[in-house]
C-alpha cells in the first residue's frame, strides 16, 4: 500500500484518487482553493443557481465506469442523469432553425432534410459515416490507451477518410476541419454546424485537423446528458465517492513544491511551510503550475509532447429571468455568428481580441432546482475569447445578451440581472494561465493537439486531468484518471481497458 498525493481537486484528480483508494492506497488530497470540482463550480444568488464550468455531459459512460470500479452504488443512484433532447438547436444567420435530435443520426439527418434540405442533410449523413471511421480509427490510442511511446505515429497519421477534391487539375483531400466543410459539407450552415464543435474548445477550425471530426461523432453517438440540480452534481457524487473511500482532503492547502528522493517523487511542500510525504504523487494542475511545483519536470522520453498552455478560455453570462421557461424550450441553442471569418480572424488572428459578432451558446436547463419557483427561469450564455483577455467585459457581456436574444424571445424584456464570469475568474478558480481551457487529444497536425503523457521525466509524478492525456472536457479527464490509476496498480506495462 503506497501513500499517494493528489494535486488538486478537479475532475480529473477526484477520478484517480477514487480509483487509487479503491486499489488499496492511502491516498490524500490537497486543493488550493476551499472546494472541489475544479471549472465545474456552482454560483448561487436569490434563489437562483448556475453551472459556471461545463453545462453538458457527453460520453456518460466514462463515470458510470468510475462509479461501477469504485463501489456497490452505480452513477444513476448517485446522480439524476437526463438525456437531453433536442441534443442541441442551431439559429443560422440567415434566419433558419434546425433542431437536432439526441443519440439518432436517421433523426438528424431528417431534421437537416427539413430545414436546410436533401442535399444538405444528405451530406451531412455521408460526413458522420466517415467521422465513425475517424472514431473507430482513434478511439484507444486517444482516449483508452496510455500515450504511446512513439506518439509521432499518432501526430503524423491522419485517421479521418477524407473525400478526394479536384480543383484546377489537382486532386487534394482535405486535411483540416475547415478544408471539410468547404470541401464535402458545401453548405456554410453545415459549415457553421461542425466548426462549432471545435469552437466550442476554442479551436480555430482553419488549423484544427480533419480528426476532429470525431467530436461532433461523439455527440450524435453517445448523446449529450444534463445532470439535475446543475453539473456541479457531478462533482459532488464523485467527491463523495472518495469520502466514501477513505480518501482524505486538504482544502485550502496549495501545494508549492514536489519534494524529491533518491531521483524519485517523495511528497509535497506546502505554502504554511508544512510537508507532506509520499510515495507517489498525482498532479491535477496546468502546465505552468506543473513546471513551478516539479522544477520543469518534463514529459517521458525525449522528443517528448509539449504541454499545451492554451489560446482560448470563455466568457460566461448568467442571466436571471422574469418569466417561467417556455413550453418546448431546447435545452442548448447554438446561435452562429452572421460572419465567421471576422470571427475566428478576431479569436486567432495576431493579436487577439473580441469578435463583434461572437457565436454564443444558449443553455436553458428545465430544472425546477435552478430558480426561485416556476415563474422565473435561469439562463446561460457562454462564447469563447482569448485566454488572458482583459475585456472590457460589461460591454462584450452586453454583445453576448444580444446576440443570445435571437434564440431567448423578449430576453432584454424578462431580464432580472445578469452576472459575468470572466477568463480572470477560472484562472482563479483551476489556476491555468489566463484562464485557459483545455481542448480534447486530437490525432494529426504534427501533434500539436496531443497532450503529454500521464507519466513524467521525475519516476513517482503523474499527472491527470485536462492538461495531460487525453485532454480537456470532462469525459477526457475521467479518462485521464482511469489512466494513471492503471499505470500506478499495475504499472509501465498497463494498456488501458480492454
Amino acid at each position: 500500500m503506497a501513500r499517494i498525493a493528489v494535486i488538486g481537486a478537479g475532475m480529473g484528480a477526484l477520478a484517480a484518487a477514487a480509483r487509487l483508494a479503491v486499489a488499496g492506497h492511502r491516498v490524500a488530497v490537497y486543493e488550493r482553493t476551499e472546494t472541489y470540482g475544479g471549472a465545474l463550480r456552482r454560483v448561487e444568488r436569490d434563489g437562483f443557481s448556475f453551472d459556471t464550468g461545463p453545462g453538458l455531459l457527453p460520453l456518460p459512460a466514462v463515470y458510470r465506469d468510475l462509479f461501477l470500479k469504485t463501489g456497490r452504488e452505480p452513477l444513476e443512484e448517485c446522480v439524476e442523469l437526463v438525456q437531453v433532447d433536442p441534443s442541441s438547436r442551431h439559429v443560422f444567420p440567415d434566419g433558419t432553425r434546425v433542431s437536432l435530435p439526441n443519440t439518432s443520426r436517421a433523426g438528424v439527418v431528417s431534421a437537416l432534410e427539413d430545414g436546410l434540405g436533401p442535399a444538405a442533410a444528405r451530406r451531412w449523413g455521408d460526413f458522420l459515416v466517415r467521422a465513425r471511421e475517424a472514431w473507430d480509427r482513434s478511439r484507444r490510442p486517444l482516449l483508452e490507451e496510455p500515450l504511446w511511446p512513439n506518439w509521432q505515429v499518432l501526430a503524423e497519421r491522419e485517421p479521418y477518410p477524407a473525400v478526394p477534391h479536384r480543383k484546377l487539375l489537382r486532386t487534394r483531400t482535405a486535411g483540416t476541419l475547415a478544408e471539410v466543410g468547404a470541401w464535402e459539407l458545401r453548405d456554410p450552415r453545415l459549415t457553421a454546424l461542425l466548426e462549432s464543435h471545435a469552437l466550442a474548445y476554442g479551436l480555430d477550425p482553419r488549423r484544427t485537423p480533419a480528426s476532429a471530426a470525431v467530436l461532433p461523432y461523439m455527440e450524435h453517438a453517445f448523446g449529450t446528458w444534463y445532470v439535475r440540480g446543475g453539473m456541479r452534481e457531478l462533482a459532488r457524487a464523485v467527491y463523495e465517492r472518495c469520502l466514501a473511500r477513505r480518501v482524505e482532503f486538504h482544502f485550502g492547502a496549495e501545494a508549492v513544491g514536489v519534494l524529491e528522493k533518491d531521483g524519485r517523487a517523495a511528497g509535497l511542500e506546502l505554502a504554511d511551510g508544512s510537508v507532506a510525504e509520499a510515495d507517489l504523487v498525482v498532479a491535477g494542475v496546468a502546465p505552468g503550475v506543473l513546471d513551478r511545483l516539479a522544477r520543469g519536470t518534463r514529459p517521458r522520453g525525449d522528443g517528448g509532447v509539449p504541454a499545451q498552455r492554451g489560446a482560448a478560455s470563455r466568457l460566461t453570462v448568467l442571466l436571471a429571468l422574469r418569466g417561467g421557461r417556455p413550453e418546448g424550450t431546447a435545452h442548448r441553442t447554438v446561435v452562429h455568428t452572421e460572419d465567421r471569418a471576422a470571427e475566428l480572424e478576431s479569436l486567432f488572428g495576431a493579436p487577439g481580441g473580441l469578435p463583434a459578432r461572437p457565436t454564443v451558446t444558449v443553455l436553458r436547463p428545465d430544472d425546477p432546482a435552478l430558480v426561485p419557483d416556476a415563474g422565473h427561469e435561469a439562463v446561460t450564455v457562454t462564447s469563447v475569447v482569448p485566454a488572458g483577455a482583459e475585456g472590457p467585459w460589461d460591454a462584450y457581456a452586453e454583445t453576448l445578451i444580444t446576440a443570445a436574444g435571437r434564440a431567448v424571445p423578449d430576453l432584454r424584456g424578462r431580464l432580472v440581472r445578469h452576472e459575468v464570469r470572466t477568463p480572470a475568474d477560472i484562472a482563479g478558480e483551476t489556476g491555468a494561465e489566463g484562464g485557459a481551457v483545455p481542448a480534447p487529444a486530437l490525432a494529426a497536425a504534427g501533434g500539436r493537439l496531443l497532450h503529454p503523457s500521464n507519466g513524467t521525466a521525475l519516476p513517482g509524478l503523474f499527472t491527470a486531468g485536462g492538461w495531460s492525456h487525453p485532454g480537456g472536457g470532462l469525459p477526457h479527464a475521467g479518462m485521464s484518471g482511469a489512466l494513471v490509476a492503471g499505470l500506478i496498480v499495475e504499472g509501465p506495462e498497463f494498456r488501458g481497458s480492454q
